[in-house]
């Protein structure tokens, strides 16, 4: 059977990519943490870190047992603070990631909710992305997240979704520019993240053009700063408007779906009360 310390050891090595800084983020002798190594190595029967110069790096088994003690570890930690919380040994705590423009739009007010009614129960945001939030959520670092796609929700792989809402896509151009998306062909187009790049360029083929992307940044205020100063055009989802909306931008309403925005849970029902309660303040939103 393999040793959860010896798992938590090489998962700092993993994390930190040297022997002396996991050593420094367990608080062990560094001769422990290389003994702990040498033991797992012994246990698993495969070779785990290769040393380079004076440092290591994970082999390729390394690098798949590291993978599957960051979800063993997050889950056993994760089960440790839900029994304390039916036991009544703690309040308990719930951890939300969720993208950026979430956070700046409709997460605050379900979080604000979900704090009046458990004052109790300690309650820490995250921002991440979709892929990023459901790797935590997996790993069990994250209670709940809040993810987007362009595509419906297909749950898979553990995760279950619950549909909040979808948001429609908007044109945003310079405040005196009136063409439309079918017009903006020659434009400097401005992209984010990979899937909101995705759609962009396929939004633009079936206008009929590819978009020349001249920028790439997934921060929608800086964004929406290029705009307005006259250095491209793009498009963005609701939430980035609700978030953040520049002075010197026209925005005009896409036809067609949008994003769909949904809250993620892992494992099977029923729940932890605390996601549950949160889950609820989300949808009564």
């Amino acid at each position: 059977m393999l040793d959860l310390t010896r798992l938590r050891v090489l998962l700092a090595v993993a994390r930190h990519g040297s022997v002396t800084a996991a050593a420094e983020a367990l608080h062990y002798a560094q001769p422990s943490v290389s003994h702990h190594l040498t033991r797992l190595e012994a246990e698993t029967g495969a070779r785990l870190v290769q040393r380079v110069g004076r440092g290591v790096r994970l082999t390729p088994a390394g690098r798949l047992l590291a993978e599957r003690a960051e979800e063993i570890l997050g889950r056993l930690d994760a089960a440790e603070a839900e029994l304390a919380e039916h036991s009544g040994l703690a309040a308990g705590r719930v951890r939300l990631a969720a993208f950026p423009s979430a956070l700046g739009s409709f997460v605050p007010p379900a979080a604000a909710r979900f704090a009046a009614a458990h004052p109790a129960v300690a309650l820490s945001l995250v921002e991440a992305e979709p892929p990023e939030a459901l790797r935590l959520l997996k790993a069990g670092e994250v209670d709940l997240a809040v993810v987007f796609d362009y595509a419906p929700p297909s749950p898979g792989d553990g995760f279950r979704l619950t549909p909040l809402f979808d948001e429609p896509l908007h044109l945003v151009t310079g405040a005196a520019d009136t063409r439309d998306l079918a017009g903006l062909a020659g434009a400097r187009w401005i992209g984010g993240c990979d899937r909101c790049r995705t759609s962009l360029v396929r939004r633009c083929e079936a206008a009929g053009f590819a978009p020349r992307i001249a920028f790439t940044t997934d921060d929608y205020v800086a964004v929406q700063a290029l705009v307005a100063a006259g250095l491209g055009v793009t498009i963005l989802p609701d939430l980035a408007l609700r978030a953040h909306r520049a002075a010197g931008v026209r925005t005009v309403p896409l036809p067609g779906p949008g994003r769909h925005v949904s809250a993620a849970l892992y494992g099977a029902p029923p729940d932890p009360p605390g996601p549950a309660a949160l889950l609820e303040a989300l949808l009564a939103g």
